[in-house]
C-alpha cells in the first residue's frame, strides 16, 4: 500500500537550489522513496523507524524544504533564575566599585554582606547584568604602535654587503647581569662575525654615552680595524654612540624589530658569559672589582 505524500514536480531539483543541510536532503530522499514504495520497505531500506517516518511526513511542507531541517532541542519552558533583587543589586554595586574584578573575587565580598551564594551564581548574575547593559566595563588600554625614531646615520645592512675579513662586521649588544636579587648591572658585549673574537665590559647602566665609551675601548682592544658594527634598536645605540660611529667612519647597521637571531654571534657570546663567567663569579659587586675580573677572563678565554 502506498501511503506517501504526493510531492510537487521537481522538488528534488529545488533541494539542490535551496540552501538545506545534508540531513534534510536525506529525509527528502526518504520521502521520495516512500512515495513509490510501502512504508515498511522504505523504513527498512533507510534504517528508519515507522514512527520517525510519520513524524517527518507530518511536519514536511513541500513548499518549504526547511521543514525537514533539525529543530531546536531547547526546552520551551526554561527554568528562570531565582535571584533576589537584593543579591542582584549587591553584585551590581560591588562590580561598580571594582570594575576589573571577576566572580572569584566578588563572591568573597558578596558573602561578607550576608548572602549565601556560590561563585558560579555570581558569574551568572554578572552575565545577566551585562546582557541588560547595566554594567560599565572597564576601558581596555589600546596599545599604540610607536613609530621608529629616525636615524641620522644608521641604516639596515644591505643584502650585498660582504663580510669576508675580521672587522667587516662586529655585532654589539647589551644584557642584564643580575648577580643577586635587586642588583642589576649592564654588560656591553661585542663579537666579530668572522674571527669570533670577543670583547666585553660591565657598567651600572646602558646609555648612549657609555655605549660610546665602550666603542672607543673596543677599538683600542681590537687586533684588527673595525669597519662596520651591527646593533639592535636599543636607545643606548642612538645619540652619542651613533655620532661616534659617524665621526670614526664606521658603518652602523641596525636590526629590524624583534629579530635578535640576526645578531646570533653576540647572542651566543652573551650566553657564554652568563654560563661560564657570571654563574661562577664570587667577587665583590662593585665595578672596581667586576670590570677587571671580566676583562681578565675575556683575555684568557676569548682572545
Amino acid at each position: 500500500m502506498n501511503t506517501g505524500t504526493a510531492l510537487p514536480y521537481r522538488v528534488k531539483e529545488l533541494a539542490r537550489i535551496k540552501d538545506i543541510s545534508r540531513e534534510a536532503k536525506v529525509r527528502l530522499d526518504f520521502l521520495e522513496f516512500a512515495k513509490k514504495h510501502p512504508v515498511t520497505v522504505s523504513c527498512r531500506r533507510f534504517g528508519i523507524s515507522r514512527s520517525t517516518y510519520y513524524r517527518w511526513k507530518k511536519r514536511f511542507d513541500p513548499r518549504n524544504l526547511k521543514s525537514l531541517e533539525n529543530r531546536s532541542r531547547r526546552p520551551k519552558n526554561v527554568r528562570k533564575p531565582k535571584w533576589s533583587v537584593e543579591l542582584i543589586e549587591a553584585v551590581r554595586k560591588l562590580r561598580g566599585e571594582f570594575p576589573a574584578w571577576g566572580k572569584a573575587k566578588l563572591v568573597v565580598l558578596v558573602r561578607e554582606r550576608g548572602f549565601e551564594v556560590s561563585e558560579s551564581t555570581v558569574g551568572r548574575i554578572l552575565a545577566y547584568l551585562k546582557r541588560r547593559g547595566v554594567l560599565k566595563e572597564p576601558v581596555k588600554k589600546v596599545k599604540v604602535r610607536r613609530t621608529p625614531r629616525k636615524r641620522d646615520y644608521a641604516v639596515r645592512k644591505p643584502p650585498d654587503y660582504e663580510v669576508k675579513e675580521p672587522g667587516d662586521l662586529v655585532q654589539i649588544d647589551t644584557m642584564d647581569v643580575r648577580p643577586e636579587p635587586g642588583c642589576v648591572f649592564k654588560q656591553f658585549t661585542a663579537a666579530d662575525v668572522v674571527s669570533k673574537w670577543g670583547f666585553a665590559d660591565v657598567r651600572r647602566a646602558a646609555t648612549s654615552s657609555l655605549a660610546r665609551e665602550f666603542l672607543e675601548e673596543l677599538i683600542r682592544a681590537s687586533p684588527f680595524e673595525i669597519r662596520g658594527v651591527q646593533v639592535d634598536g636599543g636607545s643606548e645605540f642612538y645619540g652619542d654612540f651613533e655620532r661616534a660611529c659617524k665621526e670614526l667612519g664606521i658603518k652602523l647597521f641596525t636590526l629590524p624589530p624583534r629579530s635578535p637571531k640576526l645578531n646570533g654571534a653576540v647572542e651566543r657570546l652573551n650566553r657564554t658569559f652568563q654560563e661560564e663567567f657570571w654563574a661562577c663569579y664570587d667577587g665583590d659587586l662593585t665595578l672596581q672589582e667586576m670590570r677587571p675580573s671580566l676583562e681578565e677572563w675575556t683575555m684568557e678565554v676569548l682572545v
